[in-house]
């Protein structure tokens, strides 16, 4: 971030097509150090998670005849942000210069004598192509490709621009009765291939697909609203054969993600590779303990254990942030490692460490069984987990004779503006089809923040049978359980799941 006005410059970035992993790497890398971003109608969301906490965002979108800021404004606000010394980020839909007035504002940046610079994006036709199979040339079909924007029918000479071997409409659903007519007037067949897509490469993403003479009349009847965009040519036809993206398996559904933020991405990640819409709603925020004396006095007498058991990736986090913080270091831990579950394993062999010993199956019942094959009697054990726990551990290891000392290594709040965002998931014209629980603490917190009633008509998927139990004592039913008590489980048992008979 810059404060130095010689220094500012605004950036106009494009965002990309849709989908956000499609913006450039130099665009992300600008995010990054914003100290202001102006963001259209058409640039996904997601990618404002991207910049500062302290970055001002300030919507600036356009749709039809509602616009949040004049253009000239959009343009003031850019140049006196730049003038303060400010990086700006004007973060536009597709590519800046491809229909996206991108044009306009660079000059507008000139002419106040503002250092700018243009980045390129992924423009929505290109996008098109790849999510919906639809090549925009083809060396059995089409050598040309027009591309014109369709909402102004009397400025464009239809006779020329229409008899393109591959026409792209943006901004064209409105006037797609009279753009075919003008075209098919002209000469071309009415029954050239054609094809719209809406919202493309996102998980929303809508497919209509006729001929130039059928199309406007198919959208009326599926009510398609913009962001649309129109292809006509005889690459159209190749989209049943080459569609891949409507063809994932989650393609299209909408699941509810429930993890602490820090710790979503990965899920989400996973859950939008196979089509979903993953709508993050971190329904936990992990802390440190209110009190870490006894963590600390734990760790101050780490070479008496003979055992060190996670149960957590959080409690490894944890557990080193307190050692780091003494004057003790790895080399004082002498005793054996005990983890649940593969991330809390990657968690302690990234730090070099070893595992001793890892459960078959990954709760508190199978680690204890796992102990039971061993002489514990006598022996210390250091427990570092969260501060409101299960107690099935402890109990059963005191039972086999061990000394367990259990300490708070982090515990799980409620994320301050959690209900607002439960609001505003449940609330929308379209429900989540599916809501994933990974810990009882993200079932209570849940109800606690939306309310029971918010879940109805949305699936259950649950990571394993203690999670299950604290739905079905809300009164959920859980539609899928995983059978690998990990994400891969969780996601597997989405997968496995079919409408009951």
């Amino acid at each position: 971030m810059s404060s130095d006005p010689a220094a500012a410059k605004v950036y106009i970035v494009g965002a990309g097509p849709g989908d956000p992993d499609l913006i450039t790497w130099k665009g992300r890398k600008l995010l990054a150090i914003a100290d202001l971003v102006l963001y259209d109608h058409l640039a996904n969301e997601h990618l404002l998670d991207l910049t500062p906490k302290t970055c001002e965002r300030i919507y600036v979108g356009k749709k039809k005849a509602v616009h949040a800021f004049p253009q000239e404004e959009i343009c003031a606000m850019m140049i006196e942000r730049a003038r303060r010394g400010l990086t700006v980020v004007r973060l536009k839909g597709g590519d800046p210069f491809i229909f996206g007035r991108g044009g306009e504002e660079a000059e507008a940046l000139a002419d106040a004598g503002i250092l700018f610079e243009v980045v390129p994006g992924v423009t929505s036709p290109l996008g098109i192509a790849a999510y919906s199979g639809v090549p925009l040339t083809h060396r059995d079909h089409t050598k040309v490709v027009t591309f014109v924007t369709g909402h102004d029918l009397e400025a464009i000479d239809w006779g020329k621009v229409g008899q393109s071997e591959t026409l792209v409409i943006f901004m064209g659903i409105w006037a797609i009765r009279g753009i075919a007519e003008a075209i098919m007037a002209k000469g071309r067949s009415g029954n050239t291939p054609a094809i719209v897509v809406r919202w493309g490469t996102r998980p929303d993403q809508e497919t209509l697909t006729g001929t130039l003479a059928t199309i406007a009349e198919q959208i009326d009847q599926a009510r398609l609203k913009p962001p649309a965009t129109v292809i006509i040519g005889e690459v159209v036809a190749l989209h049943r054969k080459l569609s891949w993206f409507e063809k994932l398996p989650l393609f299209g559904k909408r699941i509810v993600v429930t993890r602490a933020q820090e710790q979503a991405g990965e899920l989400s990640e996973r859950l939008r590779s196979l089509g979903a819409d993953a709508i993050e709603l971190p329904v936990i925020s992990i802390q440190p303990p209110q009190d870490c004396a006894p963590l600390d006095r734990a760790i101050a007498h780490l070479g008496d254990y003979d055992w060190l058991i996670f149960t957590s990736a959080n409690g490894v986090r944890f557990f080193l942030k307190h050692l780091d913080r003494s004057p003790l270091d790895l080399r004082s831990l002498k005793s054996k490692i005990c983890a649940i579950g593969p991330a809390t394993r990657r968690a302690i062999e990234d730090l070099h460490l070893k595992v001793d010993l890892m459960p078959a199956e990954y709760v508190a019942e199978s680690l204890v069984a796992a102990f039971a094959a061993g002489e514990l009697n006598g022996k210390r054990i250091l427990l570092p987990q969260a501060a409101v726990a299960r107690d099935v551990i402890p109990a059963e290891l005191s039972k086999l004779g061990a000394q367990v000392d259990v300490v708070e290594a982090y515990y799980n709040a409620v994320p301050e503006n959690a209900a607002v965002q439960a609001r505003e998931i449940f609330s929308a014209e379209r429900k989540p089809d599916w809501i994933t629980f990974t810990s009882s603490s993200t079932v209570d917190n849940t109800i606690a923040v939306a309310g029971r009633p918010a879940l109805d008509g949305v699936r259950i998927a649950s990571i394993g049978p203690v999670t299950s139990s604290t739905a079905r004592k809300h009164s959920l039913d859980v539609d899928a359980e995983a059978k690998s008590h990990t994400l891969d489980g969780l996601i597997q048992a989405i997968l496995d799941w079919k409408v009951p008979v």
